[in-house]
C-alpha cells in the first residue's frame, strides 16, 4: 500500500491558495482514479483509491500546514505504511511556475509542511515538488497565501491533470518518466490565437473624374486653364 499525501491549509478562504497546490493535486488523482468518499480520520480528510492495480491511501491533513506531520504520521503507523512507501506533495517556491521535480530525502527548504513531517516519520519518504515561482524575498508570505491568478490557469490545469493521470508511474518509481510526461503536457499548451487579417473591401471606390471643360485651344488662357485641370 502507499500513501500520498497533498499539503495544504483547510477551509474554503484557503482552497486557492498556491499553497494549497498539493491538495488540489491529490483532488486531480481522486478524480482521475475514482477514488472513494472522503473521510475524516486522523485529523485528515481520507480517501482510498486503486492506481494501476495497487491500493493507495489518499489524504489531506487538517491540521493546518505547520502541523502536517501529525495527520501523516497518525495514518502512517495506523496502516503500517512505511516511509519509503510515503510520497507527498507540496508547493515549491524555488521552481519555476509549472515544473516539477520527484526526489528522496533532503532538506526541508523552509517548507513547514515538510519541518512538520520529518521528524515524525523521518526522511526517506519522496516528495513531489511543484513549481509556484519565487517573487522575491519581501513578497513571499503574499505570494505563497494568495490565490493563483487567471493566467496560471494556463499551465496549472494541464499539471494538474497530468499528474491525475500519470502519477501512477511514481508509483512504480519512474520518477523520471513522470516528470517527462507532465512537462510534455505544459509544453503542447495551445499556443494564443492570431487575430484574423482584416477584411478587405472588393469595392473599389470610383475617383472623382476630372471636369470635362472645353479648353480655348490658343492664348494665354488656354495654357493656364491646361497647367490647372492636369495638375501642374
Amino acid at each position: 500500500m502507499k500513501l500520498l499525501v497533498g499539503l495544504g491549509n483547510p477551509g474554503n478562504q484557503y482552497a486557492g491558495n498556491r499553497h494549497n497546490i498539493g491538495f488540489m493535486a491529490i483532488d486531480a488523482v481522486a478524480r482521475a482514479h475514482n477514488a472513494g468518499p472522503w473521510k475524516t480520520k486522523h485529523s485528515a480528510l481520507l480517501s482510498e483509491a486503486s492506481i494501476d492495480g495497487e491500493k493507495v491511501m489518499l489524504l489531506k491533513p487538517q491540521t493546518f500546514m505547520n502541523r502536517s506531520g501529525d495527520s501523516v504520521q497518525q495514518v502512517a503507523q495506523f496502516y503500517k505504511i512505511a516511509p519509503a512507501d510515503i510520497i507527498v506533495l507540496y508547493d515549491e517556491l524555488d521552481l519555476a511556475p509549472g515544473k516539477v521535480r520527484v526526489k528522496v530525502g533532503g532538506g526541508n527548504g523552509g517548507h513547514n509542511g515538510l519541518r512538520s513531517i520529518d521528524p515524525q516519520i523521518g526522511l526517506d519518504y519522496k516528495r513531489i515538488r511543484l513549481g509556484i515561482g519565487h517573487p522575491g524575498k519581501e513578497f513571499v508570505t503574499h505570494h505563497v497565501l494568495g490565490d493563483f491568478a487567471k493566467a496560471d490557469q494556463v499551465w496549472l490545469d494541464p499539471l494538474l491533470d497530468g499528474i491525475g493521470k500519470h502519477i501512477g508511474l511514481v508509483l512504480k518509481g519512474d520518477d523520471n518518466g513522470f516528470m517527462n510526461k507532465l512537462a510534455l503536457a505544459n509544453a503542447a499548451e495551445p499556443a494564443p490565437a492570431k487575430a484574423p487579417p482584416k477584411a478587405q473591401s472588393h469595392i473599389r471606390q470610383a475617383r472623382p473624374a476630372k471636369p470635362q471643360v472645353a479648353l480655348p485651344e490658343t492664348g494665354p488662357m488656354a495654357a493656364m486653364l491646361k497647367k490647372l485641370f492636369k495638375g501642374e
